[in-house]
C-alpha cells in the first residue's frame, strides 16, 4: 500500500511540476507581450505630441505666409509697372533710331548723286557734319537700348523669382535648390532642427527629404520657420530600417508628384 502512496505522489508531483512549467512560459510570453505594447504606446504619444505641436502651429505660420503672400504681391505689382515703362522707354528709342537710320540713308543716296564735290564744298561740309550728328545720335540710341533691354532682362529676372517664390509660398515647398542640414536632433519629441531658414528658402509645411549616400532614409514636415534655421517632424513610419538620423545628414526638399490634367 505504502508502495501505491509513493507512486500516486509522484504522479502528483510531476503533473504540478508540469503545470507549473507551462504557467510560468505564458507568464514570460505575456510579460513580453506588455513590454512591446508600452513601447507602441509610448511611440504613439510621441506621434501625438508632435502633431499636436504642428496643429498649434499652424494659425501662426499661416498668418506669416499670408503676410509674405502680400508682400510679394505688391513687389510683382510694383516690378510690372517697371517692366511697362521700361518697355515703353525701349519701343520709342527703336523707333528713333530707325528714323535716323532713315535720314541717314536718304543723306546717303543724295551725297552719292552730287557731282563734282570741289564745286559743291560748301554742301558737303553741312551734310557730312549732319551725317556725323545723326552717327552720334544713332550711337547714343543705340547704348541706351541696349541699356534699357539689359534693364528688362533684369526686371524680367526679378519678376520670375517673385513668382517663383510666391508659388511656393501657394503650394507648400520649399524652393528646389534648397541645400541644408541637420542641426540638432531630438529623437524623444520626433522633430530636428535645420541649419537654413526662411532666408534660405525653407518653407512651413513643406515636406523635405533626409539624404544619405545619395538615398533617402527618412522624410521630414516642416513645422516652424525662421529667418536661418527651422524645426521639422519626422514623418512617422518614413525612417528606413535600421537607420539612425544624425547631425549633420543632408536635407533636400521632397519629390512633389507631376500635377495630371483630365480631358
Amino acid at each position: 500500500m505504502a508502495k501505491v502512496f509513493g507512486i500516486l505522489t509522484a504522479i502528483v508531483l510531476a503533473l504540478s511540476a508540469l503545470i507549473a512549467f507551462k504557467n510560468q512560459g505564458e507568464f514570460e510570453a505575456r510579460t513580453a507581450e506588455t513590454l512591446v505594447q508600452k513601447d507602441l504606446l509610448i511611440k504613439s504619444q510621441a506621434r501625438l505630441k508632435a502633431a499636436q505641436e504642428v496643429l498649434a502651429a499652424l494659425p501662426v505660420e499661416r498668418a506669416a505666409v499670408d503676410a509674405d503672400i502680400e508682400k510679394l504681391t505688391a513687389t510683382e505689382a510694383a516690378q510690372q509697372k517697371t517692366n511697362d515703362k521700361i518697355k515703353a522707354e525701349v519701343e520709342a528709342t527703336t523707333a528713333k533710331i530707325a528714323t535716323n537710320k532713315e535720314q541717314l540713308d536718304g543723306i546717303r543716296e543724295k551725297t552719292s548723286k552730287i557731282g563734282d564735290l570741289k564745286e559743291l564744298a560748301s554742301k558737303m561740309r553741312a551734310t557730312n557734319s549732319e551725317l556725323e550728328e545723326l552717327a552720334q545720335s544713332i550711337t547714343a540710341n543705340e547704348a541706351k537700348l541696349a541699356n534699357l533691354t539689359a534693364q528688362d532682362a533684369s526686371a524680367t529676372a526679378q519678376t520670375t523669382s517673385v513668382k517663383s517664390k510666391f508659388e511656393n509660398f501657394s503650394n507648400n515647398q520649399s524652393i528646389p535648390s534648397l541645400k541644408t542640414r541637420i542641426r540638432s536632433i531630438y529623437p524623444n519629441w520626433g522633430f530636428v532642427t535645420l541649419a537654413a531658414g526662411n532666408n534660405a528658402g525653407v518653407v512651413a509645411n513643406s515636406s523635405l527629404d533626409v539624404v544619405r549616400d545619395g538615398e533617402t532614409v527618412a522624410k521630414l514636415l516642416v513645422t516652424a520657420v525662421e529667418s536661418s534655421s527651422a524645426s521639422a517632424s519626422i514623418v512617422p513610419d518614413s525612417l528606413a530600417p535600421d537607420v539612425t538620423l544624425s547631425v549633420g545628414d543632408q536635407v533636400i526638399p521632397g519629390q512633389v508628384a507631376a500635377k495630371t490634367t483630365s480631358n
